[in-house]
């Protein structure tokens, strides 16, 4: 019994600790937004 215990307590902080780095790997991802298009290129690019 007591070994059963160990491992899911091994389980949950192994769980646990790759959820915080995948969450801390998000955030630090540089989210970026594309230009806004001029005015010349608005004009070749209409939707038909």
């Amino acid at each position: 019994m007591t070994g059963v215990l160990i491992f899911t307590g091994f389980i949950f902080i192994l769980i646990m600790c790759l959820s915080f780095f995948t969450i801390n790997k998000g955030y630090a991802y540089k989210h970026t937004i594309d230009e806004r298009p001029t005015e010349s290129n608005e004009k070749t690019h209409q939707p038909k």
